[in-house]
């Protein structure tokens, strides 16, 4: 396959992935993302090495085009001056014709021998030959004939890869406030009744009243608001006018950036002002204490969450310095407890799927079942364009503004555990 053909390749594939995203009416997931950026990224080096195959062709052919007109005009024979070829006839000629040459052919008598080895004629300086050298470095000479190719790719900053949406329970809101009922007693009087053997029970021995064992339950009502998330770009209505690729560009930087604000909102938000109450600090969330080791302190908060919070754990996550520390875990005999470099499964922790996020701080992992924490949507990411800011009618500015509203409560604070990465933390 010549390069050519691995180029369409790249471009085919990239596209087949961006057209299955748009049939589902959704945006790239991480691996998608990262699918598409590899493709390109290869596809822009191959560009580069076909542009550079393009250019030396055409710089070929032009040497040769100048070749054949220069040696299709007859040039006049001169005899040549002392020392050098004085730059007329062909280069053969100049050559020939030398002082330099003819001198040395007079030393060998006029003629090679045949028996001869080894022999090296002087060198002979060609009159203006690097002057009028063509090259594709110069305006003047083939450069004038090479046209810049913008390729038309764009390729963004990166951001990083968001994984709490498709780990938590997504649903939506048509208010600005949202309730839920959080139990906070359970019933736990069931217990072995015996059958009643007396009409009256007055507690006498042997007597069995067959009363039945009250229970008890207790309930409360939370309630979480629905907040907004916001960020604007300043333009001028000429770029988004003379540049059509740039207003796609930033209403996917905005919606990128709400997105990334969100997750980390959702994990660390502190529920100061407009921020969301996070997950790491909702009340009520268990914590493990640091036990001889990582894996042993791992293993204990899972047990400590089936026991003490009744739950079963559906992920732990944690930041990707963290993951790299379990991944190169190694046994005494030097193997890796988590397969090494060539296990490409999932990757579990005591059975439990280990999700790398960017959001969640060093040193510290969030074990739980992430089912229990509720993200209502009552506006998705939207895009709005307005001149009305400020001065920006009478500028020709307009204002670029996205934002999205969310409400987000933890249903079961228990069902979480933070856990320690390091002893101390």
């Amino acid at each position: 396959m010549n390069l050519k053909e691995q180029y369409q390749k790249l471009l085919e594939d990239a596209r087949a992935i961006a057209a299955k995203a748009e049939e589902e009416g959704r945006d790239f997931t991480a691996d998608e993302r990262q699918q598409v950026e590899n493709l390109l990224e290869e596809a822009k080096k191959l560009k580069e090495r076909l542009d550079r195959a393009k250019a030396d062709a055409e710089m070929v052919r032009q040497i040769m085009a100048l070749n054949e007109a220069f040696e299709g005009e007859p040039q006049p024979k001169r005899k040549p001056g002392p020392g050098k070829a004085d730059g007329n006839g062909s280069i053969g000629e100049q050559f020939v014709e030398s002082a330099e040459f003819t001198g040395w052919m007079k030393q060998m008598g006029g003629r090679i021998p045949e028996q001869a080895k080894g022999l090296r004629s002087p060198p002979v300086e060609y009159k203006g030959l690097l002057k009028d050298l063509v090259t594709g470095s110069s305006d003047t000479s083939a450069g004038a004939f090479v046209e810049t190719d913008y390729t038309g790719i764009y390729e963004a900053l990166g951001r990083y890869p968001l994984v709490l949406r498709r780990l938590i329970n997504m649903r939506t809101t048509t208010s600005d406030l949202v309730h839920f009922v959080r139990q906070t007693v359970k019933v736990q009087e069931a217990a072995p009744v015996p059958e009643a053997n007396v009409t009256e029970y007055s507690g006498a021995t042997g007597e069995e009243s067959g009363e039945k064992p009250e229970g008890a339950v207790a309930f409360e009502q939370v309630t979480t608001p629905v907040k907004t998330l916001a960020v604007w770009l300043p333009a001028t209505k000429r770029a988004l006018s003379d540049a059509a690729q740039i207003r796609g560009i930033i209403d996917q930087e905005l919606r990128d950036d709400l997105a990334e604000e969100f997750e980390d909102q959702i994990l660390n938000g502190d529920g100061i002002g407009e921020n969301f109450t996070g997950i790491l600090n909702t009340a009520g969330i268990l914590l493990q204490a640091w036990n001889t080791d990582l894996l042993t302190t791992i293993r204990q908060a899972r047990t400590t969450l089936q026991v003490t919070g009744l739950s079963w754990p559906t992920a732990m996550i944690c930041h990707p310095n963290d993951a790299e520390t379990l991944d190169l875990l190694r046994d005494n005999d030097g193997r890796f407890y988590f397969g090494g470099p060539v296990n490409g499964a999932v990757q579990r922790v005591w059975r439990v799927p280990l999700v790398e996020c960017q959001s969640m701080t060093e040193g510290t992992g969030l074990m739980g079942d992430f089912r229990k924490c509720v993200v209502w949507d009552r506006e998705q990411a939207s895009i709005q364009v307005s001149d009305s800011h400020e001065d920006f009618f009478i500028r020709n500015m307009v204002a670029i503004l996205s934002e999205m509203r969310a409400a987000m409560g933890v249903i079961r604070p228990s069902a979480f555990i933070e856990v320690p990465f390091e002893s101390g933390s």
